[in-house]
C-alpha cells in the first residue's frame, strides 16, 4: 500500500527512517497514524554545548533498537495508535523563520486530527510550536515543562527567541494570556527569571529541583486535570548523569524512572494530551546509550498519551 501524503506539502519518512521499528505492521501506513513526529533540528542560538541539530536523528536511529513490547504496559503499546513520521523542508536561516515553519506544519498535522511530536532540536523551537494550540485551546491550555532552566528571559545575545527565552516566548505571545505553565526540575536561572516569576505566580506552579524529595506528584499534575496539555521535555531535566548528552547539563535533575511517574501521572490527570515535544538532546559519538534513553524516553511519552497508562496486572512479575 502507498504511503498517503500529509497535509502541507511534507512527505511521511519510508518506514526504515521513521521512527520505532521499520518492520512494523503499520509501518506502510503511515497517513493511518494517530502520532506524527516531526523531527526539527534547530540549532541557532545554543549558547555552550552544541549538537542539537543532529539529536532527531540519533533519536529516530535509536528508535529501531528499542523492544516493541512495553514492560509497564504489558503490550505492544505502539500498536493502538500508531505512529509515522515526517521528512521535513531544509531549515529556515533564522530563528523567527523557523518558528513561522514548524507552527504552520504543527497546524496541518492537528488539522488531520493527529497528535504532533516534535523532536528538537534546541528549546527555542517550543515558541512557534505552541501557537497552534494557543488558537485552539484559548481559555485552558497548559503547558508541563520538565526542564533544568526556566528559559523565561526576555531574550538572551539579541536574539528574543533564544532556547534561553523560549517559555517567556510561550507565555507573553499576543493571544497566550490565558496559557498556565508547570514547570518541573528547575535548578538554574538569573535573578530577572526568577522577577518575571514573582510577578507572574498566578500562571506559573514551578517544582524546584532542590526539593524534589518533598514533591507529590498529585500536587504537580492538579492544573492539568481536565484541561488540554502540552508537553515540553527539556532533555536536560534529567539529571546530567544520566543524560550528559546535551548542551547545558545541571546536577540535581531527574532520574528517569522519577520522570516516567510523573509523565504517567500528567497523562492521567490532563483532560487530553495535545501536544508533546522532546528537545536539546546532543548525541555523544560513541555513546548510544544515551541516544537509546532518548528514543526510550520518547517512546514512553507517545504510550502514554495515546495508549493510556494501565499497567499489567498486579500478578505479573511475582
Amino acid at each position: 500500500m502507498a504511503a498517503q501524503s500529509p497535509p502541507g506539502g511534507t512527505r511521511f519518512l519510508p518506514a526504515a527512517d521513521s521512527f520505532l521499528d521499520p518492520q512494523r505492521g503499520d509501518a506502510d501506513r503511515p497517513g493511518d497514524a494517530r502520532a506524527v513526529v516531526i523531527p526539527f533540528g534547530l540549532e541557532a542560538s545554543v549558547s555552550y554545548g552544541g549538537g542539537t541539530s543532529q539529536g532527531p536523528a540519533a533519536i529516530l536511529a535509536a528508535s529501531h533498537q528499542l523492544e516493541l513490547f512495553d514492560d509497564e504496559l504489558w503490550r505492544e503499546a505502539y500498536a493502538e495508535y500508531g505512529i509515522a513520521a515526517l521528512d521535513m523542508p531544509p531549515m529556515p536561516s533564522t530563528v523567527a523563520a523557523a518558528l513561522d515553519q514548524l507552527a504552520s506544519v504543527i497546524a496541518d498535522v492537528l488539522d488531520a486530527g493527529k497528535l504532533p511530536f516534535v523532536l528538537g532540536g534546541e528549546h527555542s523551537l517550543t515558541a512557534g510550536a505552541i501557537r497552534p494550540f494557543a488558537k485552539r485551546f484559548p481559555q485552558d491550555l497548559v503547558v508541563l515543562q520538565f526542564d533544568a532552566h526556566w528559559d523565561l528571559r526576555d531574550g538572551y545575545l539579541g536574539e528574543p527567541y533564544s532556547h534561553a527565552a523560549a517559555m517567556r516566548r510561550v507565555l507573553d505571545q499576543p493571544g497566550h494570556e490565558n496559557i498556565t505553565l508547570v514547570s518541573v526540575g528547575i535548578r538554574a536561572f538569573s535573578e530577572p527569571e526568577a522577577r518575571y516569576y514573582d510577578a507572574n505566580r498566578r500562571r506559573m506552579h514551578v517544582h524546584f529541583g532542590h526539593d524534589q524529595a518533598n514533591w507529590n506528584i498529585a500536587d504537580i499534575v492538579a492544573p492539568l486535570k481536565g484541561r488540554p496539555v502540552y508537553i515540553t521535555f527539556d532533555i536536560d531535566a534529567l539529571d546530567a548523569h544520566v543524560m550528559p548528552a546535551t548542551g547545558t547539563p545541571v546536577p540535581g535533575g531527574l532520574g528517569y524512572l522519577h520522570a516516567l511517574a510523573i509523565l504517567r501521572a500528567a497523562a492521567d490527570a490532563a483532560g487530553k494530551i495535545v501536544g508533546m515535544d522532546l528537545v536539546e538532546f546532543a548525541p555523544i559519538a560513541g555513546f548510544h546509550a544515551y541516544d537509546f534513553t532518548a528514543a526510550q524516553l520518547a517512546a514512553k511519552m507517545l504510550h502514554y498519551a495515546l495508549s493510556g497508562t494501565q499497567r499489567r496486572p498486579s500478578h505479573e512479575g511475582k
